[in-house]
Order: structure tokens, then sequence, then C-alpha cells
């Protein structure tokens, strides 16, 4: 086929040959856009597993750092030891162990009211009696309190009073001194008189009654 030939043949089949040029350029381009979601795919991916691994990571670093806490507690001791202070033991210790830790106990202590073999709780607060002294914290839920009545102008300890020494109180009754120390010992010892009124049938008005005759 000649040039004339050739030119003639284009001529004639041009739209084919228009349609086929068209057919590979939407070709080529499919291919292309194609490929490229593929690649965006990807690596929405891989962002996405990423950003999984670090909130896994982080979430990891933060239970290691609870659990971390949990494993110690942290106790103020005081009294009858010869180094008071803050101390923190691994949990489990118990109250002998905050004593060891605090130098051991003076030859002034009175260890006959002190229950040693209690588990300490983060932030509880241990004292050591001298002889002859009340403790001013209860370290056994059990631990009978030696407060004289009220009558002779001397104030009951809160956290180490019997029943019998909260019946000393006004308006305080039997019942009431079974609350009290019912929610002692599932709470361990008050922080303040006023945590009182968390007792059930202690509101503001009933604790204004004997408020002035307790202390902690």
């Amino acid at each position: 086929m000649n040039f004339e030939e050739f030119k003639d043949w284009i001529i004639k089949y041009k739209v084919w040959v228009i349609v086929s040029l068209l057919g590979i350029g939407i070709l080529i381009f499919w291919k292309f856009n194609s490929n490229s979601q593929d690649e965006l795919v990807s690596i929405n991916s891989t962002s996405a597993t990423s950003v999984s691994q670090s909130n896994s990571l982080s979430s990891s670093a933060a239970s290691n750092i609870s659990a971390s806490k949990n494993d110690k507690v942290t106790c103020d001791i005081s009294g009858a030891v010869k180094n008071s202070g803050i101390y923190t033991l691994k949990a489990g210790s118990r109250v002998a162990d905050l004593i060891r830790a605090a130098g051991g106990e003076t030859a002034e202590a009175d260890l006959s009211s002190v229950n040693r073999a209690i588990l300490l709780k983060d932030q509880d607060k241990v004292y050591i009696p001298v002889k002859g002294e009340n403790s001013p914290l209860d370290t056994t839920a059990s631990q009978t309190s030696s407060t004289t009545s009220n009558n002779s102008g001397e104030k009951i300890h809160l956290n180490s009073a019997t029943i019998a020494d909260l019946q000393k109180l006004n308006g305080v009754g039997q019942k009431k001194a079974e609350q009290i120390i019912a929610y002692r010992e599932q709470n361990g010892p008050f922080k303040s008189v006023d945590d009182l009124t968390k007792v059930s049938g202690i509101g503001e008005k009933t604790l204004a009654g004997f408020k002035d005759q307790l202390e902690l």
C-alpha cells in the first residue's frame, strides 16, 4: 500500500481510528485510576493499623501505671515509733511492717492496744500510743476503748469508741451506736467527725447535738 492508498484508508476509516484511540485512552485512564485507589486504600489501612497499635500501646502503658499504683500503699505513722512519717510499702503489708519501716517502736510504746496484723490500705494513718495513753486512731475494728464518760469533760474518740461509749453521746441509742460501728468496720476509720452524716439515720441536725463530744 502506497502513501496515497494509506491516506485514503485513513480518511475512509477515520471514525473507527478515533474510536479506537479513545478506547485505548479510556482503558489507560481506568487502569491508572484503579491503581491509585488501591494505593490509597493500602495507605489508609496502614495508617489505621498504626493508630490502632498506638492506642493499644497507650492503653497498655496506662494499665501498667495503674497496676503499679495498686501494688503499693502509702501510709502515715506517728506516735511511739523511732521515725514517724509517711512510708510506701508493697500491697498486702500489715501494721507490723509499717512499724518496722518506721524504725520500730520506742521503749515507751504500748502495743497491747494495737492490732499489728491488720492489712494496710492506701492513705491509712496509724498511731502507736505511749504507755498509759489512749490511741486516737483505731487500728483494729474490735479494739476496746478506755475512753471515760463525757460527764468527766473528756471527749470520746470516734475511731476507737465501743457501742457503750457511743451511747454516752446525746441522742445516740444502741441502734445508732451499732450503725456507727458497722460503718467504721466496713469503711475504715472516720476521716472527720462530719463523716458521721454518711451513717444511716444521722443527719446534720442529729450530729450537731453531740459533735462537740467527739474527737478523732
